[in-house]
């Protein structure tokens, strides 16, 4: 037997290699002991057994005795001689057990996007398939699925997500392939409909905005999302950095609307005249100030090369900016759109640098470039920032 264990913020995942029979229970159980003590608090425990060829009643029943010390306790990838077991002793109606991830390849396939955690290649004529980068964890695949399916159920018109599979050494999901254009894409063929593509796009965002999320869903609270992602960058910047993310972030009032969190271009997608949505790793509910300072931190104060990340030149995402606020604010005085503007643009400034969250491979230059800018773009504006913080309350929604 083989047991090693990643923990990532109360996540961790155990992944178990061999035969778990009677002559291995016993240093298995000990090393299992070893490991999660030293890791602890661990919230959520996944058993990972994709590579595990055989279980024993005894290997059973150290599961049982984790899935009764960890309330969120699950078994991924079982293949179907070791699933059946499970099956066959009730151990499937005891506990989630998920049977091994079919195995799809790429290769030959066309690539009709790239973002920050994956990249989306073509399957077929119905189907597409986004890859992962490697060293994703199936959690993090698992919830995009789930929020994906989650906010369709709520009206989200978004594509239709089918299952996770296996690409290589990363996880994929498989989604129905829109016969669409990204907004991006159809901004930059068409400049001179960018009026009606900033009306399409914020009523896209105001659609959201007005669906309530129920209590009690899959729908995380986006500003807890927020908090966890600031927190987790600490590796990369000073304590006084993070503290001043995280009180722009407190100041932003609490919601219950839908948020997509990720609101760019890119992952609009027009479809017969009609905008819907992909990528949805990142729905969350909160207060639209939140998603619109995600969407901002892309359209307008991306890091990067902006026409690679978003598709269309730097000009065309600030113009569509500017039509867009008109028009999501609708009715408002051009003073109060502005003072909205000032709203959106200090939040903007957490996702400049959360986004580091989102994977731990990130080239070194990437990191290097964030913790340059982030003297200039917050440290310097420290008074400015946390005075358009203190006007957030008078945002109601």
């Amino acid at each position: 037997m083989n047991i090693t264990l990643d923990h990532n913020q109360g996540q961790a995942i155990l992944t178990l290699t061999g035969r778990l029979d009677t002559s291995s229970i016993q240093q298995a159980t000990e090393t299992c002991e070893k490991l999660l003590a030293e890791s602890e608090p661990i919230s959520n425990l996944t058993c990972q057994i994709a590579e595990l060829s055989y279980i024993s009643s005894s290997g059973l029943r150290l599961l049982l005795q984790l899935a009764k010390k960890y309330k969120d306790f699950s078994i991924l990838e079982a293949q179907p001689d070791v699933y059946q077991v499970f099956e066959v002793t009730g151990f499937t109606k005891m506990m989630k057990v998920e049977k091994a991830l079919r195995t799809l390849c790429v290769d030959g396939c066309d690539v009709i996007g790239r973002g920050g955690v994956g990249v989306v290649y073509r399957l077929d004529d119905d189907t597409i398939i986004k890859v992962f980068r490697e060293g994703s964890t199936i959690q993090e695949v698992q919830k995009e699925i789930s929020m994906s399916k989650e906010a369709f159920v709520l009206g989200m018109p978004t594509a239709i997500s089918f299952d996770v599979v296996r690409v290589g050494n990363s996880y994929g999901l498989v989604y129905e392939l829109l016969k669409a254009d990204t907004l991006s894409s159809c901004i930059k063929r068409e400049p001179e409909r960018m009026d009606e593509f900033a009306r399409q796009y914020a009523m896209l965002f105001r659609q959201l905005h007005n669906i309530h999320v129920p209590q009690g869903g899959q729908i995380p609270n986006a500003l807890e999302q927020e908090e966890k992602a600031i927190r987790y960058i600490s590796r990369y910047f000073d304590t006084p950095s993070i503290d001043l993310l995280l009180q722009i972030m407190h100041a932003i009032p609490h919601g219950d609307r839908l948020l997509h969190c990720d609101l760019q271009t890119k992952n609009a997608m027009v479809q017969d005249g009609e905008l819907m949505l992909i990528d949805m790793g990142e729905v969350g509910y909160g207060h639209p100030m939140l998603d619109l300072g995600h969407a901002y931190s892309a359209m307008v104060t991306l890091l990067g090369d902006y026409e690679t990340i978003i598709g269309m030149p730097y000009e065309y995402g600030k113009q569509l900016w500017q039509k867009f606020m008109h028009y999501y604010f609708e009715g408002e005085s051009e003073e109060m759109i502005a003072h909205r503007e000032e709203q959106i643009n200090a939040v903007s400034c957490i996702r400049n640098f959360s986004w580091l969250s989102l994977s731990d491979s990130f080239p070194e230059s990437i990191i290097w470039e964030c913790q340059q800018a982030f003297g200039e773009r917050v440290t310097k504006r420290k008074d400015h920032l946390l005075r358009i913080c203190s006007t957030f309350s008078d945002w109601k929604i």
